[in-house]
C-alpha cells in the first residue's frame, strides 16, 4: 500500500508542476501566433509553420532513443542499482551525441535546399536560409545537451524538473518574441534571440541532474543492450509523426502558405487542448512502466480501469466544450487579420472529431509505450501512416485543408479499433467489452452536452462573453459527466476517490 501511495504521490507531484507548465504553454500559444499574424502576416507565419514542421522531421535521427532509454531504466531505478543505471546513461549519451551530429548535417542541408522552393516577397533567399538554422539550432542544443538527462528524469518519475525548466524557458522565449515584435524588429532577429531562453533551460537541467545523480559514473562501461528497442521505438515514433507532420506537409506541397497559416490556427488551438491532456499520460508513463515492469497484474488491472474511465470522463467535457466555443474563438482571435479566411465552421468541427478521435486512443497507447510493445505493433502503426498520407494526398485537391482533416480521422478510427483489441489482449487481459461501453457512454455525452447549444446563439463580440459561455457550457458539460460515472461507473469512480483521500490522508 505504501509503494501505491508513493507512485500516486509522486504522480500528483508531476500532475502539478507539469499543468502548470501546460497551463503557461497554452497561454502563449495563442499569444505567438496572434503576434506573429498582426505584425508579420500570415505569410511569415505560414513560412515558420513549415520550417518547423520539416525541422520536427529531421530530430526523428533521435525517436525511439528516449523511449527505450526511459524503459531501460525502469528496472534498474527499482532496484535502486547504481551501476545499471549509469551503464545505460553513458550509452543513452553516446546514442545523443551521433544523433546530434546527424541532425546538424540535416539542419544545413536543408536550410540550403528550402529556400529555394518558397517564393515570399519580404524575405530574401539567404534571410530564409538563416532562418532555418536559427530554428534548427535550439534542436541541436536539445541534442548535445538535454536528452540523457530528460530521459533519466522521466523514468524517475520527476518530470517536475522538466516541467519547472520548461515554463522558465516558455515565459522568456515568449517575452522576447513580444518584446522584439512590437519594435518590429525583423523575425529573423527576434528568433535569433529566442535561442537564449533554450541555454536557460540546459542549464537547470543540468545543475539539477548532477547534483541528484551524482552516482552516475560516465565512465562506465556502456550498456548498448539494454537500449535493443530504440530501433523498434525508432520506427513507432516516426510513424507518430508521420501522422502529426504530414497535413502541414500536404498543406505545403499542394496548397499555399497562407493556406498553411489557416491550418496553424486551427491546430494551434487543438494542439492546445491536447497539451493539457497530455499532462495525465506523460506524468502516468514510469507509473505505469514500474507496475509493469514488477508483473504487479492485478494493480496494472485496477489502476488502468480507474484511468480510461476518468481520463474518458474528461474528454468528453473538453471536446463537447469544444465543438461550442471554437468557432466563436476563431472568429475573436482572427476578426482583424484579413489577408487569408479562417472562418470555416466545417473546418473548425473536423478538427474537433479529428482530435477526439486521436485521444481516445490514448489510454491504450500509453499501456503500450509503458510495455515497450514497439515491434508488435509495428505493421499497425505502418498502416495508419499510410492511411494519412494517401487519403490527404487524394482528398485535398477536391476539398483542401478538410480532405487533409478527413485523411487524419480516417487513420484515427482504424488506429482506434487496432488498440481496442490489441491492448486487452496483449497487456491488460481485460475485457474489451468495459472499454466499448465507455466509449458508447462518451459519445452520449457529447450529443447531449452539445445538443441544446444548437438552440442558443454562441456568437461573442468580446473576449469576456467568451469566457462565460465557456464557463457555462463547462459546468453543464461537468453535470453531465458526473450522473453518467455514477450510473454507468460508480466502482471507477468510489476506486479514484479512494485513492485520493488516501493521498490527502498521506500528506
Amino acid at each position: 500500500m505504501k509503494r501505491n501511495l508513493n507512485r500516486t504521490g509522486k504522480f500528483v507531484n508531476n500532475l502539478f508542476f507539469a499543468t502548470c507548465h501546460q497551463v503557461v504553454v497554452l497561454a502563449v500559444g495563442f499569444i505567438i501566433p496572434r503576434f506573429m499574424l498582426e505584425y508579420y502576416g500570415s505569410e511569415i507565419n505560414g513560412l515558420i509553420t513549415s520550417i518547423t514542421q520539416f525541422i520536427e522531421y529531421f530530430s526523428l535521427v533521435e525517436a525511439g532513443l528516449s523511449s527505450a532509454s526511459i524503459f531501460a531504466l525502469y528496472k534498474p531505478l527499482s532496484k535502486d542499482d547504481h551501476k545499471g543505471i549509469s551503464a545505460i546513461v553513458v550509452a543513452t549519451r553516446r546514442f545523443y551525441m551521433i544523433s546530434g551530429y546527424i541532425f546538424l548535417a540535416l539542419v544545413i542541408s536543408f536550410a540550403l535546399i528550402y529556400p529555394l522552393t518558397v517564393n515570399i516577397a519580404t524575405m530574401g533567399r539567404w534571410q530564409i536560409t538563416i532562418l532555418v538554422l536559427i530554428l534548427g539550432f535550439g534542436g541541436v542544443l536539445e541534442f548535445f545537451t538535454l536528452g540523457k538527462y530528460r530521459a533519466l528524469l522521466t523514468a524517475d518519475q520527476k518530470l517536475y524538473v522538466i516541467s519547472i525548466s520548461s515554463i522558465l524557458y516558455t515565459i522568456l522565449n515568449t517575452s522576447i518574441l513580444v518584446i522584439l515584435s512590437i519594435m518590429r524588429v525583423h523575425i529573423v532577429i527576434v528568433r535569433a534571440s529566442m535561442l537564449s531562453a533554450i541555454l536557460l533551460r540546459c542549464v537547470i537541467l543540468f545543475q539539477y541532474s548532477r547534483k541528484n545523480y551524482s552516482y552516475i559514473d560516465y565512465k562506465e562501461k556502456p550498456n548498448n543492450i539494454a537500449l535493443n528497442k530504440r530501433w523498434d521505438a525508432l520506427y513507432s515514433e516516426i510513424m507518430g509523426a508521420v501522422y502529426r507532420g504530414t497535413p502541414v506537409v500536404i498543406a505545403t506541397i499542394f496548397t499555399n502558405l497562407k493556406t498553411v497559416s489557416v491550418y496553424s490556427i486551427y491546430n494551434m488551438v487543438m494542439g492546445g487542448i491536447s497539451s493539457i491532456l497530455n499532462v495525465c499520460t506523460n506524468s502516468l508513463f514510469s507509473s505505469f512502466g514500474d507496475i509493469i515492469a514488477r508483473n504487479e497484474t492485478k494493480l496494472l488491472q485496477k489502476a488502468y480501469q480507474e484511468f480510461e474511465f476518468a481520463y474518458y470522463s474528461f474528454i468528453a467535457i473538453i471536446y463537447s466544450v469544444s465543438f461550442i466555443m471554437i468557432m466563436p474563438f476563431i472568429y475573436l482571435y482572427t476578426k482583424n487579420i484579413t489577408d487569408a479566411n479562417y472562418y470555416d465552421p466545417i473546418l473548425g468541427s473536423l478538427f474537433v472529431i479529428n482530435a477526439l478521435l486521436y485521444n481516445l486512443k490514448t489510454p491504450q497507447g500509453m499501456l503500450v509505450i509503458s510495455a515497450g510493445h514497439y515491434r508488435e505493433t509495428r505493421l499497425q502503426v505502418t498502416i495508419q501512416g499510410g492511411i494519412v498520407i494517401l487519403a490527404g494526398v487524394l482528398l485535398v485537391s477536391r476539398f483542401g485543408l478538410a480532405g487533409i482533416l478527413l485523411g487524419s480521422i480516417a487513420s484515427n478510427i482504424y488506429r482506434v479499433v487496432d488498440l481496442f483489441l490489441y491492448v486487452p489482449r496483449k497487456i491488460t487481459k481485460l475485457s474489451v467489452y468495459s472499454t466499448v461501453k465507455r466509449v458508447l457512454c462518451l459519445i452520449m455525452e457529447v450529443v447531449i452536452i452539445c445538443f441544446p447549444f444548437q438552440y442558443f446563439d454562441t456568437a461573442c463580440e468580446s473576449y469576456f462573453q467568451w469566457v462565460q459561455l465557456a464557463v457555462v457550457s463547462t459546468m453543464y458539460a461537468g453535470v453531465v459527466i458526473l450522473l453518467f460515472g455514477w450510473i454507468f461507473n460508480r466502482k471507477e469512480m468510489k476506486g479514484i476517490c479512494n485513492r485520493m483521500i488516501a493521498l490527502v490522508k498521506k500528506l
